[in-house]
């Protein structure tokens, strides 16, 4: 799903809050690091993911729009069935 501005991948998150999503974050060093969690809540910079808690050593992260525009996070939101169903990464 292509997004243009701030605003729009702001308010397509909004309507996916409290549901899964896995997010592909730039690690450095040509390294991706994936995380999945439950997207908990959405500000006017920024968004927060509850991590699971099996997979990671701690309970959330932050990240901003500016990093979805600018491909440094990629973002899946997941059906019950863990099953991706919406894309925001930019194309």
């Amino acid at each position: 799903m292509a997004k243009n501005t701030l605003l729009e991948i702001r308010r397509s998150l909004e309507a996916h809050v409290g549901q899964k999503i896995l997010l592909r974050a730039n690690g450095g060093r040509r390294k991706m690091v994936e995380r999945s969690g439950v997207l908990e809540e959405t500000y006017p910079s920024v968004f927060i993911v509850k991590l699971d808690q099996e997979q990671n050593a701690f309970k959330r992260v932050s990240y901003s729009y500016a990093d979805i525009l600018t491909d440094a996070v990629q973002v899946s939101v997941c059906d019950d069935n863990g099953e991706m169903k919406l894309d925001f990464i930019r194309s």
